[in-house]
C-alpha cells in the first residue's frame, strides 16, 4: 500500500505538512486581523482629535446643524490657529445647541481663541477685552460648569495683560514728552488695577510725571506712597533718590499743556500702517471716554487742563 506524498512537502508526512500550512494559515489571518484593527484605531483616533478634511466639504443639513460637526469644525480650526473662524463655529454651535452638554465647552473656547487673538501689549487690545465678556458670560449663561473656575482664572490673565498694556501706554506717552497725558494713564492704573503687578511701575512713573510737570507736591506724595506700599520695587532706589532730590518745601509752578506735535490727518495714517501711536490711541479710546479732571493741589498757582481719555495733552 502507498503512503501518500505531499509536493510542497516531499520529506514530511501528511499530518506534519498539514500542521505546518494550518500554522502558517493561522499566522496570516492573526497578522490581517492585526493589520485592519491599527487602521481601524488610527481612523478613530483621526476622527476623534484630529482634521478630517472632509468636516468641511459640502453644504448639507447636516454639517450645518448637527452638534458634533459644529464642534470638531470649530477644534479644526483651533488646532489650525485660525481663532477667527473658529470663533464663527463656536458661536454657531451656542445659537442652535446653547442646552447641548458641550455647550459649556464652546463658550470657553470662544474666550481662550480671542485670548490667542491678542498680539502683544503693544496691540489692539480688542481681543482681550472680548475674551473677558465671553468668560463673564460663560460664568453668567452657565454657573457652576466644569468651566467656571478655569474662566476665573483667565479672566484675571485678562486684566494682568491690560494693566500692562496700560502701562505700555502710559510710558510711550512719557517717551513723548506727553506728561499730562502720561499722568492720567498712570493714575488710572493706580485706580483700577492697584493690586497688579504692574503698579509699582505705574506708581514711580506718575511721580516722575508730576515732576516734569512741575508738580513736585504731587510727586513726593507718590514717592512716599511708592517708598510705603511697595518698599521692594525696582524703582525704590530711584523713587527715593528723586524724593530726596526735590525735596518736601520746594514752590510748585504752573504747569503749561503740551500739545500733540502730529496733526490728526498724520495720525489716521499711522494708524492704518501699524504705528504703536495708533495702538495707543486705540486703547485710550478703548476706556471711559468723559473727561476726567486731575486732582487740584494747592501749591499750584494754576490748574490741570482736562485731558481728554484718547486726546494728545
Amino acid at each position: 500500500m502507498n503512503q501518500p506524498q505531499t509536493d510542497r512537502f516531499p520529506f514530511l508526512p501528511v499530518s506534519h505538512a498539514f500542521r505546518l500550512v494550518l500554522s502558517v494559515g493561522v499566522f496570516g489571518l492573526l497578522v490581517a486581523c492585526s493589520s485592519t484593527s491599527k487602521n481601524g484605531d488610527q481612523a478613530a483616533k483621526k476622527a476623534i482629535g484630529g482634521t478630517d478634511e472632509s468636516i468641511f466639504l459640502g453644504d448639507t443639513i447636516e454639517k450645518n446643524y448637527d452638534p458634533n460637526v459644529i464642534m470638531k469644525r470649530g477644534e479644526a480650526f483651533f488646532e489650525k490657529e485660525e481663532y477667527a473662524e473658529a470663533i464663527v463655529e463656536y458661536n454657531h454651535f451656542l445659537d442652535l445647541h446653547r442646552g447641548h452638554q458641550l455647550a459649556s465647552y464652546a463658550a470657553f473656547r470662544i474666550g481662550e481663541s480671542q485670548m490667542k487673538r491678542a498680539r502683544g501689549i503693544d496691540r489692539d487690545p480688542e481681543p482681550i477685552q472680548k475674551a473677558i465678556e465671553s468668560f463673564e458670560r460663560l460664568r453668567r449663561d452657565y454657573q457652576g460648569s466644569r468651566y467656571d473656575s478655569q474662566a476665573l482664572q483667565k479672566i484675571q490673565e485678562c486684566h494682568d495683560l491690560l494693566a500692562q498694556m496700560h502701562l505700555f501706554v502710559g510710558q510711550f506717552y512719557y517717551r513723548r514728552g506727553s506728561y499730562l497725558a502720561a499722568a492720567h494713564r498712570f493714575e488710572q492704573i493706580m485706580k483700577v488695577y492697584p493690586d497688579k503687578s504692574v503698579a509699582p511701575d505705574a506708581l514711580y512713573f506718575l511721580a516722575l510725571s508730576y515732576h516734569d510737570l512741575g508738580a513736585d507736591d504731587w510727586a513726593s506724595e507718590k514717592l512716599t506712597l511708592l517708598a510705603e506700599k511697595y518698599p521692594a520695587s525696582q524703582h525704590s532706589s530711584e523713587g527715593a533718590r528723586l524724593l530726596a532730590k526735590i525735596g518736601n518745601n520746594k514752590p510748585a509752578t504752573a504747569v503749561a499743556k503740551k500739545t500733540d506735535p502730529t496733526p490728526p490727518s498724520d495720525r489716521t495714517t499711522q494708524a492704518a500702517s501699524g504705528n504703536p501711536s495708533a495702538f495707543v490711541n486705540g486703547l485710550a479710546s478703548s476706556g471711559s471716554t468723559g473727561s476726567i479732571q486731575i486732582p487740584s493741589a494747592s501749591a499750584l498757582t494754576g490748574s490741570f487742563v482736562n485731558c481728554r481719555l484718547g486726546a494728545w495733552c
